[in-house]
């Protein structure tokens, strides 16, 4: 079920908030979870199991960890444990695209369909089992206690605000939430607000984005110009960062309304001055979630240059494969990890610093280049719209620019680009503005992404498939 379905808006969201503030505060957990269930499987199905099954085996094995007093038994738990949450991540979402690398190296191997389930991926199996990953860490590490019973983990583990598509909220950064959670006007304000902005984000900005990139990226090698190419990497740079920026707004926003805190998601990457700099704005739970679990149990930089490039790489390569199992997604990873090593190489040992009116542009370009990898369908298309994009293309003189991007999508393209470097963030909504306008505003956008979504539909969010 899509935030931004009709379904969802009208019908779950204004049910599930009568019935939860209706019912005593000591079965909140208990329904909250019930509902999340639902949620989830409106759409995914059988495959809600998987959920389940993640729920009860990670409730377990935290409990475990916490009872359990031997050094060495723990580790054995642990591992256990990492496995037995990573084994249904690398089978649904891995075990095909190893078969076809297998394949491609002129290696026999079986066929995918003979595998059960194969072709089935559970809705935001990716972020649901680094939650579960965290947690049995974390209560490893000592730094954090299982969950009081079964029910309040699994309220935790299958919390529907950000269950499919993050933020990755980490059970110690809602410890303090998990039994009582106080919940005032002005937090309800926030999140309905907050709900708004995403929406807006996503409807209004992300998808107008959408249909021009997706119009140039469906084009031909024999259509696709080096300006056709430069429009359509434009206009998905510009989508991804709206239509995921938007959900994890509308997630934080529901978290909200709930009583919860929720960590920051985006931190106005588009603004970044090094490619080191938007790892630290986009997606910053997924960076953090990679820096304390991979890079620094790897051994971070502690262990001298060549082994601290090493960990970059391994992490970003492994960051890549996290978004896809595809060679696109793969070089994606590679690409960026080498980005980062080019770096810390060139920051430490070399020590060339550009101005900020030239890094700026230089980071952009480089972040653009990249999501053409995570926008192609395979390596030869990705291969084929960078030659366009390096003047390799058709002719510039068979492009007809207003077929692709008419007046009302230039009007978006020209909005989105402006609000993705505006010098506030929308995560400051209200400084400065009365009450009574923010919510006026609210209302605006509210009634207008829902014109959108009568008019046009609704379009799923890009990061579900993750």
């Amino acid at each position: 079920m899509s935030f931004s379905s009709p379904g969802f808006v009208f019908a779950f969201l204004p049910a599930f908030f009568v019935l939860y503030f209706l019912i005593p505060h000591s079965m909140r957990n208990g329904f909250l979870m019930f509902a999340s269930l639902a949620f989830y499987s409106a759409d995914g199905g059988y495959v809600t199991l998987v959920l389940i099954l993640s729920i009860i085996g990670n409730h377990i094995i935290g409990n475990w960890i916490e009872r359990t007093g031997g050094a060495r038994a723990r580790i054995w738990i642990l591992a256990f444990g990492v496995v037995l949450n990573l084994v249904p991540l690398l089978y649904c979402k891995y075990f095909g695209f190893f078969l076809h690398m297998v394949s491609d190296v002129g290696v026999g191997a079986p066929n995918p369909a003979s595998f059960p389930f194969l072709a089935v991926l559970p809705a935001g199996i990716s972020f649901f089992t680094f939650q579960g990953l965290s947690y049995i860490v974390d209560i490893y590490r000592r730094e954090t206690k299982p969950a009081p019973t079964g029910i309040d983990f699994g309220m935790y583990h299958s919390l529907f605000p950000q269950l499919i598509a993050g933020p990755i909220v980490r059970y110690r950064e809602v410890e303090d939430r998990i039994v009582r959670r106080p919940v005032s006007v002005d937090d309800v304000e926030y999140g309905i607000i907050r709900f708004c902005i995403g929406l807006a984000k996503k409807i209004i900005l992300a998808d107008n984005m959408g249909v021009v990139a997706d119009r140039i990226f469906s084009l031909g090698p024999a259509e696709l110009s080096m300006t056709a190419a430069w429009v359509g990497i434009a206009a998905y740079t510009l989508q991804i960062f709206f239509d995921f920026s938007g959900y994890s707004d509308m997630a934080i926003g529901l978290g909200r309304a709930l009583g919860f805190r929720f960590p920051e998601n985006f931190d106005q990457p588009y603004r970044s001055l090094s490619i080191t700099e938007f790892w630290r704005r986009w997606h910053m739970t997924l960076s953090r979630w990679f820096r304390d679990y991979v890079y620094i149990p790897l051994g971070g930089n502690r262990a001298g240059p060549f082994r601290t490039y090493a960990n970059l790489f391994i992490v970003f390569v492994l960051c890549g494969l996290w978004h896809g199992a595809a060679y696109t997604f793969l070089i994606w990873g590679i690409y960026h990890g080498a980005l980062l090593v080019i770096e810390r190489v060139n920051r430490s040992a070399i020590g060339i610093s550009l101005p900020a009116a030239l890094s700026w542009p230089v980071t952009l370009l480089l972040v653009m280049i990249g999501w053409v990898f995570f926008r192609a369908t395979d390596m030869v298309h990705a291969a084929q719209f960078l030659r366009a994009m390096g003047g390799f293309g058709a002719s510039d003189v068979s492009f007809n620019l207003a077929a692709l991007v008419t007046s009302d999508k230039l009007f978006f393209f020209v909005a989105a680009a402006v609000l993705s470097l505006w010098p506030v963030s929308f995560v400051g909504i209200g400084a400065g503005i009365t009450r009574v306008v923010q919510q006026m505003a609210a209302l605006a956008i509210f009634v207008y992404s829902m014109s959108l979504i009568a008019t046009n539909g609704f379009n799923p969010f890009i990061y579900f498939r993750f």
